[in-house]
């Protein structure tokens, strides 16, 4: 029983991931939940109390996959402002993941203070990791520096997601040379 239970929430949040990847949070909705699983709509309140509640599993779930994919790119940089730019190329890198998608989804859901406050702290890890890079380059503000540098980041992949005109690779290409530039003085 605990299996089958066990695979169907797997199977919820998979669908949730689609939904997500296809139509953004509007698109997540427990009737579109139960027709992706082909589980009653009751049967998905049994899983999920909320449409937040869904995305905070994901972010739960995702989130350190995501994080150790871009915490093994700056790894395996040579230097800290390789590290920098494997942060910022990594992250840009996984923008078409429906597991990203899940992550940016946060920004535009209706979750609970308790849900916001740790998906905040699992991105604090990220923040982390970048501020450390940038303590190594010698930089005096490493953490203000990080927080900055992820607004880039962030920025970039709002452009990216919007489709704008310009190819994702001249976008991440941009976002690298602005964050190298600031990062350097």
């Amino acid at each position: 029983m605990a299996e089958h239970r066990s695979m169907q929430r797997a199977a919820l949040l998979d669908a949730a991931r689609s939904l997500l990847s296809e139509g953004g949070t509007d698109a997540l909705t427990f009737p579109a939940l139960a027709e992706r699983t082909g589980l009653a709509r009751s049967s998905v309140y049994e899983y999920f109390r909320s449409r937040a509640a869904v995305v905070e599993e994901l972010c739960e779930v995702d989130f350190p996959l995501w994080a150790a994919e871009v915490a093994a790119a700056m790894e395996r940089a040579p230097s800290a402002e390789g590290k920098v730019e494997a942060y910022v190329r990594q992250q840009l890198a996984l923008v078409g993941d429906r597991r990203h998608r899940a992550v940016v989804a946060i920004s535009a859901s209706e979750l609970d203070a308790g849900a916001r406050e740790k998906i905040r702290a699992a991105h604090g890890g990220l923040v982390a990791m970048i501020a450390e890079a940038l303590g190594e380059m010698g930089h005096e503000q490493p953490r203000l520096a990080a927080m900055l540098l992820q607004g880039v980041v962030d920025a970039a992949v709002r452009r990216i997601e919007l489709g704008a005109a310009e190819d994702p690779s001249v976008v991440t290409d941009a976002a690298v040379a602005m964050v190298l530039r600031g990062v350097r003085g």
